[in-house]
């Protein structure tokens, strides 16, 4: 069967199929990627899942920059500081 054939008999589905569909495809896609992707050189599983997070996290914030733009300012460590938080209360020492 040609790939248009499948591609038209998709469309014939009802939503919620299409959905389960979709789904069923995208998690053997992810399964396939994934065990072409495990590097053989790292030492440890554990190794190997931060530097996936590492890589995924580089890609949120490079596509979180794209949508929000370069120039939205960040948060000063000050701003963020717990510091700051309780720098409005009226204690004389440390609360």
């Amino acid at each position: 069967m040609a790939l248009h054939e499948i591609q038209n008999q998709a469309l014939q589905l009802p939503i919620s199929d299409r959905w389960r569909l979709v789904q069923s495809l995208l998690s053997s896609i992810q399964q396939e990627t994934l065990a072409l992707s495990l590097p053989k050189t790292v030492d440890s599983f554990g190794d190997y899942l931060d530097a996936e997070f590492e890589a995924i996290s580089d890609r949120l914030a490079d596509e979180f920059q794209t949508y929000v733009g370069a120039t939205t300012p960040s948060r000063s460590d000050y701003a963020v500081s717990r510091a700051r938080i309780y720098t409005d209360r009226s204690c004389s020492k440390p609360c």
